[in-house]
Order: C-alpha cells, then sequence, then structure tokens
C-alpha cells in the first residue's frame, strides 16, 4: 500500500536522517542527531516517527523504490534486449554514483546479523521480482542462468564499484568514481553483461 505523501517538516526530518544514515550508518546516528540536523524539536520527529528504526525503514523504502524506478525507466526504452540491459547498467552506475552512501549503510545493516533482514527483504523482493521479469524471455527459473543470479551478479559488480572505491583509489592510482574512472567501469560491465547474455541469447553468425 502506498503511503501518503509526507508534510513538509516531515519531509524535512526524513531528508536529514537519509543524509546522516548515509554518512555515519544506523548505528551512528541518534534522534537527536536528526533533529538538529533538521531544525526541529526532538518530539517533533516522534510526533512524524515511531521512532530511529521507523525513520530507517523509510528511508530504504525510499531509496529502493528510486532505485527500481530508475532502472525500469532504462528497460522500458525502445531496441533489442541487450541494448537495454546496457541502459540499465548506465542507469543503475548512474544512480549509485549519486546514492553511493547508501551502499555502505546497507552492507552495514546486512553485517549486523538477522535483526535488520526483514527490512532489506522486504525493499530488495520487488527489485529481485522486477530482474526476473525483464529477464523472463530468455533466462530460465531455475539453475545457474536464472534470472536471480543476474540480479547477484550484476548489483554486486555496480555497488563493489562504489564500496570498494575509496580503498582501490590508491592502488589504481586513479579514482573509480571519478567520470573517467566511472566510464572505463561502465564500459567493462557492458563487456560482462554481453558476456552473460551469450549464453542465453547467442548472437547470430
Amino acid at each position: 500500500m502506498e503511503r501518503a505523501p509526507l508534510k513538509e517538516r516531515a519531509a524535512q526530518i526524513l531528508a536529514s536522517a537519509e543524509t546522516l544514515f548515509g554518512e555515519r550508518g544506523y548505528d551512528g546516528v541518534s534522534v537527536r542527531d536528526v533533529a538538529d540536523a533538521a531544525g526541529v524539536k526532538k518530539a517533533a520527529v516522534f510526533y512524524y516517527f515511531e521512532g530511529k528504526e521507523d525513520l530507517l525503514e523509510r528511508v530504504l523504502e525510499r531509496y529502493y523504490t528510486a532505485h527500481r524506478e530508475a532502472l525500469t525507466s532504462a528497460f522500458e526504452a525502445k531496441g533489442p534486449l541487450r541494448a537495454r540491459l546496457h541502459g540499465v547498467i548506465d542507469a543503475y552506475l548512474g544512480f549509485m554514483a549519486e546514492n553511493h552512501a547508501y551502499a555502505r549503510l546497507v552492507q552495514g545493516l546486512m553485517a549486523q546479523g538477522p535483526a535488520w533482514h526483514g527490512h532489506l527483504q522486504r525493499n530488495l523482493e520487488p527489485l529481485l521480482r522486477w530482474t526476473e521479469e525483464a529477464l523472463a524471455e530468455v533466462a530460465p527459473d531455475r539453475g545457474p542462468l536464472a534470472a536471480r543470479h543476474f540480479f547477484l551478479t550484476l548489483s554486486g559488480a555496480v555497488i563493489n564499484t562504489f564500496t570498494y572505491a575509496p580503498v582501490l583509489a590508491p592502488m589504481w592510482g586513479s579514482d573509480p568514481m571519478s567520470a573517467d574512472g566511472l566510464a572505463e567501469r561502465r564500459e567493462h560491465l557492458h563487456f560482462v553483461t554481453d558476456a552473460l547474455m551469450d549464453r542465453l541469447e547467442p548472437r547470430d553468425g
């Protein structure tokens, strides 16, 4: 069920929580921090939200909804499947470049154990189902070529670009998150996507 639009002050509080969670992780943020960042009293946070966990749930919901919409919009472009998947990769990289703090937030929540799995599963499942539908014409339901493996492989390849970038930069001698770095990464992921698709949908000749 779609939530009603947030009132202006509630939206301001949620935007502040979104920024802080992305910068510090869930455990590094208090309700007081959110209130201070939003310029409201702590009581105002509890007026609009049940607490910090509710704020996180709303932040994740908004993130994954925007995530799915970005991929869906790219996939709906006209053209052969391979070209549309290239568009999805481009949209995915672009979306994560603008929201890369979420990759660390989500991985941090997963590392804390099952307590957060339900939150993540509720938001990840629509993305998994979307991937299954997008690849329904070429991918089997089960086995090593199933859409669920493509979901894991390609999402991991994109997300790790941003989680590993700060560590890789000194070793590479360049910034993986720079414009040139992302362009190179995009071309590599097009190559990976084509290699996967060659198994599902061999090229003619």
